[in-house]
């Protein structure tokens, strides 16, 4: 509990007031969890026999910042010196076994508060100021062994709670660990009840397991309950289609290894965008495989389709509109770079390729570099100088013309003003056919980009030949 240390001044005083004013308060859950694992955050959850108009009182004064935004569910919010905390009354739910919105009833003891948690991991609490170990459910030994169990019978937990079905994958990417048989076969037999979860809360236990230390055991483990067949049934759907080269097992193994490939080359932190579209860059697979003369199996426009199917279930899980947009033009783009060969594409292809990724270019660098999963060492490292030969072409033409903020020779007041029109849909068109003859020939001179819109315009009988 060395990591307690770190924010003990603030922890003992609170629980100092609680004592002085008759109560008790412990820090719980997985901040207990957090600090003997020597990875606790600013964020600190206690629980206390006090009711939530007690806490505010016996907080009033002492802390910095106050809200009460969860005290339906008998929860506190506070801030100390840069300490985030949470106060929590002990509860007693009880659930209706169709929704998973508890009753919410109090209780009286801390063990009782702790044997209806999700797992013996988060189970555990430390009072204070006096710091003595409270561990009903064998926690400590849990955390040890790096099991997630349940303090009481699985089933029954996840009766109560559903959602706790992808926590237990969620709390594997993030810690590493592993599920006890009993809590596995549960999750096995209860996977439809995911259903009964909204889309919201599940997509933010999805979005914590990928951003997690381990994400593939956590899809693992969802793929191998069921689970993510009530998440994302486009994994699971990806096993068993060998892909074109006959490399892998089945392109759900190729999608997981593309995925730890490009975390390897994340260089700012966990990207949720990267990571998704990592996962999801050949759903369109199953969908469009083929088999061709002689037993070769193709995935011709595999990645249209993918992209579609990436933005329909992005949407379907409630995610923000930019996240599905980049996710889905990252699986759109994947596979464009294999046309690049060795290097025949024109400067004309190589600025429609950074044109058209945008400020996703230095993803879709990632994803396509980690695309490659062969064994063939030779062709790995061909591929890979192939990609290198690119990225220095662009850089080349970046330079020369600032790729980034390519733009027509002629703006739309310039358009206007040579067409004799006003604003309306003819300018966009000419803007466009402008943009296009721009990333086809490069930087016109003003001259030469009059004669583009002009012969353009009476191609278009915009204006008389």
């Amino acid at each position: 509990m060395v990591e307690l240390l770190r924010y003990s001044p603030v922890a003992d005083e609170l629980g100092r007031r609680f004592a002085d004013a008759g109560h008790r308060l412990y820090l719980v859950g997985g901040s207990v969890r957090d600090a003997l694992l020597g990875r606790l955050s600013a964020d600190l959850d206690f629980t206390t026999d006090a009711r939530p108009d007690r806490v505010k009182k016996i907080v009033s004064g002492w802390a910095e910042a106050v809200w009460d935004t969860g005290i339906e569910f008998g929860t506190i919010g506070l801030a100390r010196h840069g300490v985030t905390l949470e106060v929590t009354t002990f509860r007693a739910d009880t659930y209706d076994g169709v929704s998973r919105n508890p009753v919410v009833a109090f209780g009286d003891t801390v063990e009782g508060d702790l044997v209806r948690r999700d797992f013996t991991a988060n189970a555990m609490a430390v009072s204070l100021p006096d710091r003595t170990f409270v561990d009903p459910c064998g926690g400590l030994a849990a955390l040890a062994r790096g099991v997630l169990d349940t303090p009481i019978e699985p089933e029954r937990s996840f009766a109560d709670d559903p959602l706790r079905l992808l926590r237990a994958a969620r709390f594997v990417s993030q810690l590493g660990f592993t599920v006890a048989p009993r809590v596995r076969e549960a999750m096995v037999a209860m996977a439809p009840q995911l259903a009964r979860i909204t889309a919201e809360r599940v997509q933010a236990e999805l979005t914590k397991l990928l951003l997690g230390a381990h994400p593939r055991a956590g899809i693992e483990l969802m793929v191998g309950t069921g689970l993510a067949e009530a998440v994302l049934p486009e994994v699971p759907a990806m096993r068993l289609e060998i892909d074109e080269h006959a490399q892998h097992k089945d392109v759900y193994e190729h999608s997981l290894t593309v995925m730890e490939q490009a975390i390897d080359r994340e260089t700012d932190g966990p990207d949720l965008t990267l990571r998704l579209a990592a996962l999801l860059h050949d759903i369109g697979k199953p969908a469009t495989r083929k088999v061709e003369p002689g037993n070769r199996v193709s995935f011709h426009h595999h990645e249209v389709v993918g992209a579609k199917m990436t933005r329909k279930r992005l949407r379907e899980l409630r995610y923000p509109k930019q996240l599905i947009d980049d996710v889905s033009q990252l699986v759109f783009l994947h596979l464009r770079f294999h046309g690049y060969g060795k290097g025949e594409w024109t400067d004309s292809a190589v600025r429609r390729y950074v044109t058209d990724a945008g400020p996703l270019l230095d993803r879709l660098h990632q994803l396509v570099r980690s695309d490659s999963t062969t064994r063939n060492k030779r062709r790995a490292a061909a591929l890979q100088r192939t990609y290198d030969d690119l990225e220095e072409r662009i850089a080349r033409i970046s330079e020369q013309e600032d790729l980034a903020r390519v733009r027509p020779d002629l703006d739309g007041n310039a358009i206007m003003e040579l067409l004799g029109v006003g604003p309306g849909p003819v300018v966009g068109k000419a803007w466009r056919h402008l943009k296009d003859v721009r990333l086809e020939k490069g930087p016109l001179d003003r001259d030469e980009a009059e004669a583009e819109l002009l012969a353009w315009a009476r191609a278009e009988g915009i204006l008389d030949s």
